[in-house]
């Protein structure tokens, strides 16, 4: 990759040479700017008590050097590393906390402005959590589910409730290295009290605990808010929209909504659609109201109403300097503190809307669930009103890229036999013939120390060629969708021969955008349900299935490979390893984890080898499952793969002969 490039993205590109000429600086020239500490960096400086900072650096440090308290260099790297994985477990299980207030709330009628609009997945997840729900009203079901949810967050002895849909081996593997979560807060403080001075020294003991926080929040805090956003907004199913710079408008009011939690969001694609609100726009001189998303908050409405998203993180300087956007709301998570100062040189309001984030120099407007709808009322009225303030011209930029988001769980099972013989099998299928090959979960942040989304471009592009199913999520997603990746038409011109056969007979794009970073946790129930199907692994350890992190920035990202690696996938985070000075953390975080769990965290940077260690735990994996080896091209005896008329035509027997039997269970047909 040319070095010179700060972002992969030609439009991107295109606004920071731009900014570069008018003397804005952005996230892309501090990452110039100030280097990383070369012992923080490595995980070498541990600063968990005023005797310190100590740096545990040297020739023999791994060996040899030693804090103020004796502390070793392993166990000060495992310390760093198990509070990066409790820090990102709370940010994730905070949403989630607050996703089952909104739940409650709406059970017990407290806000009139939310409803659930799945009740089919309410029951569902009320039978996954052993809650009668036949014959009951839905808010008695709801009320239920939340109540229970929040046991999940104080609990102090027991399991998560959602341990269970792992699969059985999996749960064997985790309650022998004794990693089953018990409560989430409980897991989170352990955390943090075990890795404070003068507590727990052994790195192994201590990392052993960072897969019980990580599971947590992969089977805890991020699940939970998937299911609870599908209940209240709807589980997604594909959806056209556009992405990148281009998506806002000249002649209309351009809000953004970014950040991390959705009901805000959902509340404010209501309200841009109210006639008096869009009357209002056209009383200052615009044509309309165009919403807009950034960051995870443009995957929750991308892949629910098709909302345009202008990127991931390293965007969000970027879309202010277009000179167009007239508001943008924020709530938490990954908001660049720096977009109030620049907003400060255009004419863009930067609203903050959570009580736990405020930003110097931003308008807050609190949000209340009681009164979203008010509030975002409030928000879109102040959007509008800024609309004929727009002084500054900026870095215009035309073009857009069709993409198709919203692969939920759910409907990747439909897609593959219609709503009565929904099922895995044809993936499962398609992977033993070696029409797939294997399939990686593409995630994780885009970061600024990178040519941002490269590297993302560069392993999707190959993975796809060599007959890698991709789902992504979070900004891995953006990253795809903006480079015109997500489109089924990818399938055609850039897909291996297997798996453009199976995009095809199917009518998918070869990369599924699967939500935002929570949404991680569809990809375990994927991984769990293919174990399930049959013919593959019995267990999510030992699929042909990588996870890849190639431009990670938070600290969510690691809670996230984390929990991965728990559950028994392999990933490979992108960059330098935060606890690269730790031979022996490096060894566990591998090997060890590898024989335990059949996952291991990895950190690579550079992204050919990226590539080729992706390619050997699939192809090792199919070894080990005596799949056929994988040749490109060549396929082995399999299923027929249906096309999507003869699906429909199925679907359409199916319905007839349930509507003849009186509409059976569905679970029965």
């Amino acid at each position: 990759m040319d070095k010179a490039i700060k972002s992969a993205n030609e439009a991107a590109e295109r606004i920071i040479e731009w900014g570069e000429e008018h003397q804005f600086e952005t996230c892309f020239e501090r990452a110039e700017r100030l280097k990383p500490c070369p012992i923080g960096e490595t995980g070498a400086c541990c600063k968990h008590c005023h005797m310190g900072p100590c740096r545990l650096v040297g020739k023999n440090a791994e060996e040899e050097a030693r804090g103020v308290c004796g502390a070793s260099l392993p166990t000060v790297a495992a310390r760093n590393m198990v509070r990066m994985i409790a820090a990102g477990t709370a940010a994730h299980s905070d949403h989630a906390r607050d996703m089952a207030m909104i739940l409650l709330a709406v059970a017990e009628g407290e806000t009139k402005d939310f409803q659930i609009k799945d009740v089919k997945k309410l029951y569902r997840v009320a039978d996954i959590l052993g809650i009668e729900f036949e014959g009951r009203a839905v808010n008695d079901v709801a009320r239920d589910v939340a109540l229970k949810f929040l046991e999940d967050f104080g609990r102090q002895k027991g399991e998560l409730n959602y341990v269970k849909r792992a699969p059985r081996k999996t749960q064997e593997r985790w309650r022998r290295w004794g990693i089953v979560p018990r409560g989430i807060d409980r897991e989170v403080v352990e955390a943090m009290h075990r890795t404070s001075i003068g507590v727990d020294h052994d790195p192994d003991h201590l990392l052993t605990h960072g897969l019980r926080v990580a599971l947590a929040d992969g089977w805890g805090g991020c699940m939970i808010s998937t299911d609870i956003s599908d209940i209240l907004f709807g589980t997604p199913q594909p959806v056209r929209a556009e992405g990148s710079f281009g998506i806002f408008k000249e002649d209309e009011v351009n809000l953004v909504v970014h950040g991390h939690e959705p009901s805000l969001a959902e509340m404010i694609v209501d309200v841009v659609n109210e006639p008096e609100i869009v009357e209002y726009a056209k009383s200052k001189g615009a044509k309309g109201i165009n919403l807009g998303g950034m960051c995870c908050t443009a995957n929750e409405v991308l892949m629910r109403h098709g909302i345009p998203t202008a990127g991931g993180f390293t965007n969000q300087e970027l879309g202010i300097m277009t000179g167009l956007v007239d508001l943008i709301t924020v709530d938490v998570q990954c908001i660049m503190p720096a977009i109030t100062e620049l907003s400060k040189r255009f004419h863009t309001k930067v609203v903050t809307t959570s009580e736990k984030a405020m930003i110097p120099g931003a308008v807050h407007i609190e949000y209340d669930e009681h009164r979203a709808k008010e509030v975002a009322r409030k928000i879109v009225r102040m959007a509008i009103d800024n609309f004929p303030n727009r002084k500054v011209t900026g870095s215009h930029i035309t073009q857009t890229y069709p993409l198709i988001g919203g692969f939920s769980h759910e409907y990747i099972e439909y897609m593959q036999g219609g709503r009565w013989r929904g099922s895995f099998r044809p993936l499962n299928d398609a992977i033993m013939a070696g029409r797939i090959r294997g399939v990686v979960g593409l995630a994780g942040c885009d970061n600024p120390r990178f040519p941002s989304t490269g590297v993302h471009r560069f392993l999707a592009t190959e993975l796809i060629k060599n007959d890698v199913l991709i789902v992504s999520t979070g900004c891995g997603s953006a990253a795809c969708g903006l480079a015109g990746y997500l489109t089924p038409e990818m399938a055609l011109e850039h897909a291996g021969p297997g798996l453009r056969e199976v995009c095809e007979a199917i009518g998918i794009p070869p990369i599924l955008h699967v939500g935002a970073c929570v949404d991680n946790s569809r990809i375990l129930t994927i991984a769990t349900a293919m174990a399930h199907e049959g013919g593959l692994s019995d267990e999510i350890g030992n699929m042909p299935a990588v996870g890849i992190a190639p431009e990670w920035m938070s600290e969510k990202a690691i809670a996230i490979g984390a929990y991965f690696a728990a559950s028994g996938v392999p990933v490979i985070f992108g960059g330098t390893s935060p606890v690269g000075a730790s031979k022996e953390v490096t060894r566990i975080m591998t090997e060890v984890w590898f024989e335990r769990f059949r996952g291991a965290l990895h950190f690579e940077p550079d992204p050919e080898k990226i590539l080729a260690m992706t390619y050997d735990y699939i192809d090792k994996a199919r070894e080990r499952l005596k799949l056929r080896k994988y040749e490109p091209g060549k396929f082995g005896a399999e299923r027929v793969l249906m096309d999507m008329a003869a699906r429909r035509k199925l679907e359409k027997v199916a319905n007839t002969a349930h509507a003849g039997l009186g509409g059976i269970n569905e679970s029965e047909g």
